[in-house]
């Protein structure tokens, strides 16, 4: 029998189960995340939500990255409004190890809904282009094209009128989950170099299980030895042309790496989770943060008996609201309170 020409359109390259099924066609296969839930007002929260584009340049954050333009989406969310205050601002970078979900799924608007509606803010949820067929810097250039847009809109101007009429400029902050946290922490390194021209100053970033690796194991990393390599396949797929786990993007405290005293914001919080095999790294990072010479303030969090990114399955367990809890403290503080 005569092979199948087409045989190749369903032939694996590569598969890694169960987040991506790559063909050597070059289709991509997502096997989670890939749900859509409409923008609403959410009945149980009060809050709003809708979805906007955002225009992309190619981004100055790498010296790697070639000239485009393109147009990504997020989703805005409003809470219930009870007063004229400016409310903080909370730019948001959803996890999926760069190449699966969206802030559109169920699992993540229904994060935020509870987030926004616990921490009374207004979040812009970035949709970045994803892996494998828009590697590592992708991302990073349309989070850096999301924050100059928000940014846009700080004297006035812009095209959004939740953020000119509702967000504080003054305390803007960035947060994510796992890979998305890793986006954050760029994105502020990015914020602390002034030839890159940001007119907002960031108050704070929130990093929630961050993805952060290295080369040589640390703490739980070695034991047992298999589950290094549920996270060893990531960077080298997202992140070709730059695969060293040592990359700085990827390990923020490697040697050689840039100083986390350019961190570009004077607040820091880090959560960890105790069954997360990201955890010690999380660890390292806001150890090496707080002697690093950075001026700002670092605060850390771990969560026990729990696993990497829980509070986004069962937001209705104690730990998961402790964690929103903590977030949202962290999102007010020094907001001064209603006069009565």
């Amino acid at each position: 029998m005569e092979p199948d020409s087409n045989s190749s359109e369903s032939e694996v390259a590569f598969e890694r189960l169960p987040m991506i099924r790559v063909y050597k066609d070059g289709r991509v296969e997502r096997l989670f995340g890939t749900d859509i839930v409409p923008p609403s007002t959410d009945p149980e929260t009060g809050i709003s939500s809708k979805d906007v584009t955002i225009p992309v340049t190619a981004a100055a954050t790498t010296a790697t990255s070639e000239p485009s333009s393109h147009v990504i989406s997020a989703r805005l969310f409003l809470p219930k409004l009870t007063d004229s205050r400016k409310l903080p601002l909370l730019i948001y970078f959803h996890g999926g190890g760069f190449c699966v979900s969206s802030p559109f799924s169920a699992t993540y608007h229904s994060y935020l809904n509870a987030l926004v509606a616990k921490a009374n803010v207004v979040a812009v949820a970035v949709d970045h282009r994803k892996a494998p067929e828009h590697p590592i810097p992708a991302a990073y250039e349309d989070a850096w094209a999301a924050i100059q847009w928000v940014a846009s809109h700080c004297d006035g101007d812009g095209p959004e009128a939740w953020l000119k009429e509702h967000a504080d400029f003054g305390r803007v902050f960035l947060s994510g989950e796992s890979s998305g946290a890793n986006i954050a922490h760029n994105m502020a390194m990015a914020a602390g170099n002034p030839e890159l021209g940001l007119n907002i100053r960031l108050l704070g970033i929130a990093l929630v299980h961050p993805f952060f690796w290295g080369s040589n194991p640390i703490g739980s990393e070695a034991l047992p030895p298999n589950k290094r390599a549920d996270v060893d396949w990531l960077w080298p797929f997202v992140c070709p042309s730059k695969p060293d786990s040592d990359e700085p993007w990827v390990n923020p405290v490697a040697d050689g790496a840039p100083s986390l005293a350019g961190l570009g914001c004077g607040r820091v919080l880090v959560c960890v989770a105790e069954k997360d095999i990201l955890r010690d790294r999380g660890r390292l990072y806001y150890e090496v943060l707080s002697r690093s010479g950075w001026m700002g303030v670092a605060g850390f969090m771990e969560t026990e008996g729990e696993g990497h990114a829980f509070h986004l399955y069962d937001m209705g367990t104690d730990k998961a609201k402790d964690l929103i809890r903590r977030l949202a403290d962290f999102l007010n503080r020094d907001v001064p309170p209603l006069l009565s």
